[in-house]
């Protein structure tokens, strides 16, 4: 019998957030893969695990932790595709022997991704990498679930996009030579090194967000310049007490204009 795979959207911090197709997707798992990142993220695994116990009802599971692999942090700007791509080679090899040796013919595996796996999430391209080896006999499926930028959006009560215009979904590295052109709205996500500092001379609207559907959660809004210093002490201060931090923003043209 063919091994399953479910690489399942568990949403962006909030329990609530869980869609029901992801929730009757947790009940057809006989192993979870919990992905460990150390104990500055516990609070990650904790997460996953009560979801699980939460939503999953009337049948034995298995979960199974596992370490996850770390990117190099002193890589040069033109050498952080290379660490990424080291660090999801790594990574496949860890998700290969968990599938090999965790998981019985017939058996479902899940990966919990936070957030939706679609969205800078590299858990799609490793399962598919593992399969296109052929050194595995296994199905996959994908789950979607609700994503920081959703949930930064509705925490905020604004619509991500303005009418008729067009939104893009960077990192802080696709913000640091400028904000872009042809858009008047843009996401930002995965910015260590508080990017939008580079911006507060323009005219701007920020909704940021850190920790968004946890009880941890923190928002601020309004004019770039005006809030730009508090967000970076604010972030600063939350980074230090949690060990790490999650955070997303959302930037706006004032004006409306591109």
């Amino acid at each position: 019998m063919t091994k399953r795979i479910l690489i399942i959207g568990i949403g962006a911090g909030d329990p609530d957030y869980m869609t029901v197709q992801a929730i009757n997707a947790l009940n057809q798992v006989d192993v979870f893969f919990v992905m460990d990142k150390g104990v500055a993220k516990e609070k990650l695994v904790a997460l996953r695990k009560a979801i699980i116990e939460r939503f999953v009802n009337g049948h034995d599971y298995r979960v199974v932790e596992a370490t996850s692999p770390e990117r190099r942090r002193d890589e040069g700007e033109s050498d952080y595709r290379s660490a990424v791509d080291e660090l999801n080679r790594d990574k496949q090899r860890v998700f290969e022997r968990l599938i090999s040796d965790e998981l019985a013919d017939g058996e479902c595996g899940a990966f919990l991704v936070w957030g939706d796996p679609s969205l800078y999430d590299s858990t799609i391209r490793i399962v598919e990498a593992i399969e296109k080896t052929g050194n595995h006999a296994f199905d996959y499926a994908v789950i979607p679930g609700i994503s920081s930028v959703q949930a930064l959006a509705a925490r905020h009560k604004v619509p991500l996009n303005q009418i008729g215009r067009s939104i893009q979904i960077t990192n802080g590295r696709g913000i640091a030579n400028g904000f872009p052109n042809n858009v008047d709205s843009v996401v930002v996500m995965l910015d260590s090194q508080d990017t939008y500092r580079k911006l507060a001379d323009q005219n701007l609207d920020i909704y940021w967000g850190a920790y968004v559907g946890t009880p941890d959660e923190i928002l601020i809004s309004g004019k770039l310049h005006e809030v730009v210093d508090d967000i970076v002490r604010i972030r600063a201060e939350a980074r230090h007490k949690h060990g790490w931090i999650m955070d997303t923003y959302l930037l706006r043209r004032s004006d409306g204009e591109t």
